[in-house]
């Protein structure tokens, strides 16, 4: 079986175990129970009606957001445990977004290269949306804001605004403002990822930022065989990502998706889990 159609598989499967209820879509419902508590490792919004688990980027802000509690140990320690363990290959087959945002780049209209500066905005969105806000901007009760959540994420007006406002006609009474703009940034992302390969991933994810940040570290790791590389670079051509696979194989926007290690005709590139410490970039 092809690489990227396994790889297809998994996506759906992961994202329909994180939101099994798909009935709820018709009712207007959320999904209830002990499970909602705790955290997919991917960016899936807790208030979707179909989502049985929670999303770690929203539940690390409920916890800095609350009165008295500035930091989730649970949280932290769940991302810091699966991105080390797996890196971004969480983006690549994990992550219910990143399925959709990959569906939308097949549409049929000319693509572009991501402008690079963009891609260091998810690090600026990581420390100000998603920690620093929320601790500093507090009511008078010590309560923060969870700015990510309420100001930005696409996801949650795609996965939990718009179906919720289809089946509750008694919300578009009271929208405003604040729902208009995050319209707009979905509207954005959209076009964005038809026209570039996974663009909410490369520039705007915290969650992808974070597992970025790992990526060097984790033990499920992109292996270079120096030795047997001929510098043809197949595996640069192939990658969606924009990494060269031969001169940085940790390279933070690598999401593991294996296209690199196909697409090799040496058998240089390898998937696995290793203990060894990535190699330096080299000038290939």
């Amino acid at each position: 079986m092809r690489q990227s159609i396994r790889r297809k598989l998994i996506q759906m499967l992961a994202f329909f175990m994180s939101n099994p209820q798909l009935d709820n879509f018709l009712s207007g419902r959320l999904c209830k129970g002990e499970w909602k508590s705790l955290c997919v490792p991917g960016l899936n919004c807790y208030s979707c009606p179909a989502a049985a688990f929670a999303c770690p980027i929203g539940a690390l802000q409920a916890v800095i957001t609350s009165a008295g509690f500035w930091f989730s140990y649970y949280v932290a320690g769940f991302l810091l445990a699966v991105g080390v363990l797996l890196g971004r290959f969480i983006c690549g087959f994990l992550c219910p977004f990143g399925l959709f945002q990959e569906l939308l780049h097949k549409v049929p209209m000319p693509k572009r290269s991501l402008w690079v500066p963009l891609l260091y905005a998810k690090y600026f969105i990581l420390l100000i949306f998603v920690l620093l806000l929320p601790l500093l901007w507090t009511d008078f009760s010590g309560a923060g804001r969870p700015t990510f959540c309420e100001y930005i994420c696409p996801v949650g007006t795609l996965e939990a605004g718009l179906p919720l406002l289809a089946v509750h006609p008694e919300f578009r009474q009271v929208l405003g403002g604040l729902f208009a703009w995050k319209s707009l940034i979905l509207a954005l992302v959209i076009i964005g990822s038809m026209l570039n390969y996974r663009f909410f991933c490369k520039s705007l994810c915290p969650l992808g930022a974070i597992y970025g940040l790992l990526n060097r570290i984790s033990l499920y790791r992109l292996q270079l065989r120096r030795e047997a590389c001929v510098a043809c670079g197949k595996c640069r051509s192939v990658c969606h990502m924009g990494v060269d696979p031969a001169r940085n194989p940790g390279a933070a926007e690598c999401i593991r998706c294996g296209e690199c290690v196909a697409a090799c005709p040496e058998q240089a590139l390898s998937l696995g889990f290793s203990i060894k410490c990535h190699e330096k970039k080299t000038s290939l």
